[in-house]
């Protein structure tokens, strides 16, 4: 996934001490991350919702950027339209429920994802991409996508892109577990991740209770793609994420209604980041170096194929950008 603000919020950087929200006051371990509404290309541009990096949590795990859309009706529009951009830093993971998007990147990566289907990339110390929606594409758009931080021993390191098409499914009375990332309760995906983590797109049918297992040692959060549903009582409103805390062994979802919801959580990534932009980096300099090197058009290499400019890299703030933690 891409931001493409013009002038990207500091909120972007991850950081700041631990301290309670005062959200849940008789639950101090979880929390309603609210999204807020970005357009994808401009003003003009189809809305996702952010719900990460979040004004009082930046990361659950390793991951550290949420973005989800529709169901958006693209007929007769544009949908996605993401000029080539680059990335430091970072794994990108896209996941469809409806419609289609074609990928391409500077490794030569020519690849249409679509509902069931991972796209993942990774960017090590630089790549760079674009995502549209093709020609003749479907009438709706539908799906999530997210960043995952690189540890500081894989950050620098190559970049690849691999496209996923049998992932591990759990099938339950209740609903329909894919998992994308990581492992759950025994199924395991095989998409590459650098940290211990785990991703998963849950459906649940109309009055499902479905009960997941869940890593005690790892902190979790559901983010609702579809209806309203509750995490082990707890509402998660349309868009939203709600953040479940450490230590848990289990959680029970449920839903009146048919939805679909992501389960997203991993072990706290204790390092502290700077986030700008479509950049993860650790001080400063590796930001303003990787800005540098893109718009001079070093060390991303070429999207070819795409038919327009790229895009440009916003002006940096005028105060250095800090290395911060994962909450505020």
């Amino acid at each position: 996934m891409s931001n493409v603000e013009t002038r990207p919020l500091e909120q972007t950087v991850c950081d700041g001490p631990p301290a309670s929200t005062g959200t849940d006051t008789d639950a101090p371990d979880t929390e309603l991350l609210e999204p807020r509404e970005v357009p994808l290309g401009g003003p003009r541009a189809m809305l996702v919702r952010r719900s990460l990096p979040n004004r009082h949590r930046r990361m659950v795990g390793a991951w550290c950027f949420a973005d989800s859309f529709g169901p958006t009706d693209i007929a007769g529009a544009d949908g996605m339209q993401v000029p080539p951009h680059p990335h430091i830093g970072l794994q990108t993971v896209s996941w469809l429920l409806e419609g289609e998007v074609w990928h391409q990147d500077s490794l030569g990566s020519r690849r249409m994802v679509r509902p069931g289907q991972l796209n993942l990339m990774t960017a090590g110390a630089g790549i760079a991409h674009s995502e549209q929606s093709p020609p003749g594409h479907s009438d709706t758009l539908y799906g999530v996508q997210l960043w995952i931080a690189q540890p500081e021993q894989d950050r620098n390191g190559p970049a690849h892109f691999d496209h996923h098409t049998d992932l591990p499914t759990l099938v339950e009375e209740a609903g329909h577990v894919t998992v994308l990332m990581g492992e759950l309760a025994g199924a395991a995906s095989p998409a590459r991740a650098y940290t211990p983590l785990v991703g998963a797109d849950v459906e649940l049918r109309p009055g499902g209770r479905l009960r997941l297992p869940l890593e005690a040692d790892f902190e979790h959060a559901v983010l609702a793609l579809g209806d309203p549903l509750t995490a082990d009582g707890r509402a998660v409103t349309a868009g939203a994420m709600r953040y479940l805390g450490r230590g848990r062994r289990e959680v029970l979802l449920e839903s009146p209604t048919a939805t679909r919801a992501l389960l997203v959580g991993g072990l706290p990534f204790e390092e502290h980041l700077v986030m700008w932009w479509n950049f993860v980096g650790r001080t400063h300099e590796d930001i303003e170096r990787a800005r540098e090197d893109w718009m001079a058009g070093r060390r991303f290499g070429k999207v070819t194929g795409y038919d327009g400019d790229s895009l440009p890299a916003p002006a940096l703030p005028n105060v250095p950008l800090k290395p911060r933690g994962r909450t505020r």
